[in-house]
């Protein structure tokens, strides 16, 4: 069981969770970080740290954020690890708890 970063990560990405993941399963997209569910080990050192509340469990993701599971696997193939803290989008403090942010994921 992986852990799956959802919806209120989007435009937040603040990457205090990757500097605890222990086997470097954080991938770094524009505004966004996913978690790749084949390196993740189930470990939930990266849970507490994130800011956001914006990681949960495999088996604890809400109904209506289900397809943030088969999302994190899909960008973690295509975007490139991180294994380092960044300094958060200025503006995420702002971001941090808006509703249905799926609309502004940036992929590329």
């Amino acid at each position: 069981m992986a852990f799956v970063v959802l919806d209120n990560c989007i435009k937040c990405k603040y990457t205090d969770c990757v500097a605890v993941c222990p086997v470097d399963a954080f991938f770094e997209g524009p505004n966004f970080l996913a978690i790749d569910p084949v390196i993740c080990i189930d470990c939930g050192l990266c849970e507490p740290e994130c800011p956001a509340n914006a990681i949960v469990q495999e088996d604890k993701v809400p109904a209506e954020q289900q397809g943030f599971i088969q999302l994190n696997a899909e960008l973690a193939q295509v975007w490139p690890n991180i294994r380092e803290v960044k300094p958060a989008p200025g503006d995420a403090d702002a971001w941090n708890g808006v509703p249905d942010k799926l609309q502004y994921l940036a992929i590329e």
